[in-house]
């Protein structure tokens, strides 16, 4: 299994709204950047991805799974994107905000910090596990 991080805008696409559409999930559709397209790609069933509110709260807020692979991306007219389809898992007990993800000197590393306009990024399994104590989980 791998871990990832997907961001979206709250007042486009919130994890309350990813709740709310159940077990069958929805496309994550749209990225439009070939690195976070090529992340998509790598991503296999079952893995886990945090869901990450940008812009407004900055700060990730709970955890979503894959459950269908990448396949090309329909509101992509050029065919060269895909989307992959994840569902809700979880919110987390505590939000962990980019502030306190940027203090936390065993996370510099990550992709959130040092590429902030990635919109999908892997995240190590060492840095999950350190999220989601900083949660308490």
């Amino acid at each position: 299994m791998q871990y990832w991080l997907l961001k979206s805008e709250p007042n486009v696409w919130s994890i309350d709204q990813q709740k709310k559409a159940g077990f069958k999930g929805t496309p994550w559709d749209g990225v439009r950047n070939y690195q976070a397209a090529k992340n998509l790609k790598n991503m296999k069933k079952g893995d886990l991805c945090f869901f990450y509110h940008s812009n407004i709260g900055k700060e990730i807020v709970g955890i979503v799974e894959v459950i269908k692979e990448s396949y090309l991306d329909k509101t992509d007219k050029s065919g060269r994107f895909v989307a992959v389809t994840v569902k809700f898992k979880s919110y987390l007990p505590k939000p962990i905000t980019l502030e306190n993800i940027k203090n936390n000197k065993k996370l510099s590393h990550l992709a959130l910090i040092k590429q902030s306009r990635l919109s999908v990024m892997p995240i190590d399994s060492r840095s999950w596990k350190i999220i989601n104590n900083m949660s308490k989980i």
